[in-house]
C-alpha cells in the first residue's frame, strides 16, 4: 500500500511574465506584466504548508539556475555577461525571456512516476519529461534529470531514467498528462496515459499544437514496464486543446478512486468511461467517474477557473480534499459546480481555495505546481531529506524568500546583470541550507 509524495516547484526568484507558451491562454494574455517574485514563492510554499499541516508528506523542487546563457552563447551571442545580456534583449528578447523562464515551478511536467506496486520491476519508476514542445521548457530537462539521480539515488528502490528522445515524436510533458487511479483498499491500479498528437489520428487541432504524443506514452509504458491490465491510452480532445487545454490536467483530474473531468476532456468520452469501469469493477472500493457537461459548465469557463487544475488531496482522516485556485469562486458557474461536486456521490468532503495569483497569471494552478508520486513507506525512508518540508525547513524558505527575491520584476530587468549576480547568490545559499541539514 503506499500513500502519495507531493513535490511543489519552489518558485525561482526569475518569476516573469514572457507569455511564452503558445495554447496557454493565461500565460499569453498576461504577457509583459509586471511579477512579484516574493509573492509567488510565498504563495507556493503556503500551498506546501498546507498540505504538510494535513499529515500529507510533503516536499520541494528547488528552482533552476536562470538565466541559460548557455542557449544565448548558442545563439551567437559574444562578450561578457552584461553585454550578452543587453544584445539579447535588444535584438532577440523572446530568446532571453526563454533563457530566464521560471517555469520550472510547475513540478506536474517534470516527470512521469509510476508507482513500484505498477511496474513488473517493483521500484519506483521516475523518467524526466523532455518538454521538447517549448524552447524554454526543454531547458529544464537536464537538471531536472539530475535533481532525481540525486534526490532518489536509491537504485534498490528508484529507477530514474533518462528522458525519452528530444524529438517531436517523443514530445513528452510529464504527469500532467498521467492520472493513476486506484483502489485504496489494494495494490489494484490503472494509469491513464492522454496524449494529444499521433501521426494516425484523424481528427487533430487547428488552433493550438498538441504537446503529448502518442509514442511517448507507449514508450514511457514500456520502459516503465507496466503490465497491460494496468494501463490505459486516451486520446484527449482536440476540442479541448484548441481552447486552451494545453495539458490535460487543465480539463480533468482523478486520485485513488475518483476521476472528476469535463465532458470534452477526452475524445470518443462516453466510451472511455464505461472501458474505466469495466476495468475497475472488481475493485473493492468502486471507481466513482463525477463528468460535468458543457451545458452546464461550459469548457470556456473551465479554463478560465482551471477548477479542473485543482488539487485532489487523500486525508489521513479519510475522503478527500479539493484544493481549487481561488479565481474559482469568482463566477457562479463555478461554485455552482463546486457545490455539486461536494453534494454527489463521490470521495470529496471538503473544498478549500487558495490564492496562487501569480502562478495562475502565469498559465498555471494548484495541480500545475505538483507532481503526485505515490510512494510506500519503505520509498519515502529512502527519499533525500533535505528535499522534504518541516516546520524548520518552511520557517527557513519563508526567510530565504524574503531575504534573496524582488517585490517587482519588469521586462527591462531581464538586461539587469545585477538580477543575475541576485539568483546566483540566492540559489547559492538555498543550496548550502540543504546541505547542512
Amino acid at each position: 500500500m503506499s500513500q502519495i509524495l507531493n513535490l511543489d516547484g519552489l518558485v525561482g526568484p526569475n518569476h516573469n511574465y514572457g507569455g511564452l507558451a503558445k495554447g496557454n491562454i493565461a500565460s499569453v494574455k498576461n504577457t509583459g506584466k509586471l511579477s512579484s517574485p516574493k509573492q509567488a514563492a510565498l504563495q507556493g510554499l503556503e500551498k506546501m504548508w498546507i498540505l504538510y499541516r494535513l499529515g500529507i508528506p510533503q516536499g520541494f523542487i528547488p528552482p533552476q539556475p536562470r538565466p541559460n546563457f548557455c542557449l544565448l552563447q548558442a545563439a551567437g551571442f559574444r562578450g561578457t555577461p552584461q553585454q550578452i545580456l543587453q544584445q539579447a534583449f535588444k535584438t532577440a528578447p523572446e530568446l532571453l525571456e526563454a533563457c530566464y523562464s521560471a517555469s520550472s515551478m510547475w513540478a506536474a511536467n517534470s516527470a512521469t512516476i509510476t508507482a513500484s506496486s505498477d511496474s513488473l520491476t517493483n521500484k519506483l519508476q521516475i523518467t524526466p519529461a523532455n518538454l521538447q514542445n517549448q524552447l524554454h521548457r526543454s531547458l529544464e530537462s537536464p537538471a531536472t534529470d539530475s535533481f532525481f539521480r540525486h534526490f532518489f539515488s536509491d537504485n534498490a528502490l528508484f529507477h530514474c531514467h533518462s528522458p525519452l528522445p528530444s524529438h517531436a515524436n517523443f514530445a513528452d510533458e510529464g504527469a500532467a498528462n498521467h492520472i493513476r487511479l486506484n483502489d485504496p483498499l489494494s495494490d489494484e491500479a490503472l494509469n491513464l496515459f492522454i496524449y494529444g498528437q499521433d501521426i494516425s489520428m484523424v481528427k487533430k487541432t487547428q488552433r493550438y499544437p498538441a504537446r503529448q504524443s502518442k509514442t511517448a506514452c507507449e514508450s514511457l509504458i514500456r520502459r516503465h514496464q507496466i503490465p497491460h491490465a494496468k494501463a490505459l491510452l486516451i486520446q484527449q480532445n482536440p476540442q479541448a486543446i484548441d481552447h486552451g487545454a494545453f495539458h490535460n490536467d487543465v480539463v480533468a483530474v482523478g486520485l485513488n478512486n475518483f476521476l472528476l473531468l469535463h465532458e470534452t476532456a477526452f475524445s470518443e468520452q462516453e466510451g472511455i468511461l464505461t472501458t474505466l469501469t469495466k476495468r475497475t469493477r472488481h475493485w473493492q472500493k468502486p471507481l466513482f467517474i463525477m463528468e460535468i457537461k458543457d451545458r452546464d459548465f461550459s469548457l470556456k469557463e473551465a479554463i478560465t477557473s482551471y477548477l479542473f487544475n485543482s488539487q485532489l488531496i487523500a486525508l489521513p482522516a479519510g475522503g478527500m480534499l479539493l484544493l481549487a485556485p481561488e479565481e474559482c469562486r469568482q463566477s457562479q458557474a463555478t461554485e455552482k459546480v463546486c457545490q455539486q461536486i461536494l453534494e454527489a456521490d463521490n470521495p470529496v468532503t471538503q473544498i478549500k481555495f487558495i490564492d496562487l495569483k501569480q502562478s495562475m497569471d502565469n498559465g498555471g494552478g494548484p495541480a500545475c505546481l505538483r507532481l503526485s508520486i505515490p510512494i510506500t513507506e519503505t520509498e519515502l525512508a529512502g527519499v533525500n531529506p533535505s528535499i522534504l518540508l518541516n516546520e524548520k525547513r518552511y520557517q527557513q524558505l519563508r526567510l530565504w524568500i524574503t531575504k534573496h527575491y524582488r517585490d517587482q520584476l519588469t521586462p527591462s530587468d531581464l538586461q539587469d546583470y545585477q538580477l543575475v549576480e541576485e539568483i546566483d547568490i540566492a540559489l547559492t545559499e538555498l543550496q548550502n541550507l540543504m546541505l547542512k541539514d
